[in-house]
């Protein structure tokens, strides 16, 4: 059982103060090992003379009517990953089948979040006190709830060291998204941050929903194009028009903000995709049901049928530190740093942590009763 507190120098998901990443840990998660093999007993792969080998999305209509914010998404089989990303963890190429769903029009909002909130008093991981007890050795002023922001530096030697542009703020969380003196007003319609994955569940176990699996996520996101680059086509900025809230200028040091926003956005500010889905590249991260392993792509079967991820984590970068799937990148993501606003590229986070460009969306499968 890994412990609820974790400090360690240097970086750890942005969670910084002072030169000290918190990590946090609030449940039992698997063993993490390099030798760990993911379980594909449920993930059948066709005959290789199934029509499914080929791309394509499933005929017919919606089930039934729409859950409210919600969109469907047929299902089909779509190759899934990114060959030309010069992203290891986004490679091979595979094809992927995922049976129909419905999905969030888009990331669950401030507004959203705030009335889950309001009804059942939930205090997200960043809102929590930390235990001193955890933290032998560390001054108590330091251990303060809050979450990672961004913070643009003025400069930076090199974009090695994520350190000069994060910073851990006490007492930053979904109300306070830049920390205390900040506060959600005027941004009720923007998507809810500083979540970390436990935070996530507890909403839309609330909602009936769960996350989506990241097989899900990127079907979703592709928006019925094959093997583009983004989810609303091939070019970044089709006929000269920002088409998502991503970084523009020289990150970290100046965004010039050409797609109207420096930050977070409303959902609604960029056109839906080929399935009416809102925000599935840029603006914020979101989390996805999956745990990270840079390997899990190559233990695939020839066609993965509704993969539902690895059995555990495992990120050579961090190898202690169990790791969820987030997709979609952020606002920070540019074509100087990150890109993973790639819709076959991914991401990953540590399980209890959150930040500024953090948020989800849920998911619910046909025929499920409520948080089925």
């Amino acid at each position: 059982m890994l412990p609820r507190n974790y400090v360690a120098l240097g970086l750890s998901v942005g969670l910084l103060t002072a030169g000290v990443a918190v990590w946090r840990a609030t449940a039992t998660k698997p063993e993490v090992t390099p030798a760990a093999v993911p379980d594909h007993a449920a993930h059948a792969a066709p005959t290789s003379n199934s029509p499914a080998l080929a791309p394509h999305i499933n005929p017919g209509k919606p089930p039934g009517p729409a859950p409210d914010g919600m969109v469907w998404v047929p299902g089909g089989t779509f190759w899934m990953g990114c060959s030309d990303c010069g992203m290891a963890d986004a490679e091979p190429l595979h094809l992927v089948q995922v049976d129909g769903f419905w999905m969030d029009a888009s990331p669950v909002t401030n507004a959203q979040f705030e009335r889950f909130v309001r009804e059942t008093r939930y205090v997200t991981i960043a809102e929590r006190p930390l235990d001193p007890g955890q933290f032998p050795g560390v001054p108590a002023s330091k251990l303060v709830p809050g979450s990672a922001v961004f913070v643009a530096p003025e400069r930076v030697r090199s974009l090695d060291n994520p350190m000069q542009w994060w910073q851990y703020v006490n007492g930053a969380s979904w109300r306070h998204p830049e920390g205390r003196g900040s506060s959600i007003d005027g941004r009720k319609d923007h998507p809810v941050v500083h979540v970390a994955w436990d935070d996530a569940v507890a909403y839309l176990e609330w909602a009936g929903k769960k996350l989506p699996t990241e097989a899900q996520f990127e079907f979703a996101a592709r928006g019925g194009l094959d093997r583009n680059r983004f989810a609303w086509g091939n070019e970044l900025a089709p006929h000269g028009q920002a088409a998502a809230n991503i970084w523009q200028g020289r990150f970290p040091v100046s965004n010039t903000g050409v797609d109207g926003f420096r930050g977070t956005s409303p959902v609604t500010a960029f056109a839906a995709n080929g399935f009416g889905l809102l925000d599935m590249g840029g603006n914020v991260w979101q989390w996805c049901a999956d745990w990270y392993r840079p390997d899990y792509y190559a233990a695939l079967p020839q066609v993965a049928v509704n993969p539902a991820g690895p059995a555990d984590s495992y990120d050579p970068a961090e190898p202690g530190m169990p790791k969820r799937v987030q997709r979609g990148g952020s606002f920070l993501c540019s074509d100087e740093y990150c890109t993973r606003y790639l819709v076959g590229s991914r991401g990953k986070g540590a399980v209890d942590s959150g930040s500024s460009n953090v948020g989800f969306r849920g998911v619910r499968r046909v025929g499920a009763a409520s948080g089925d």
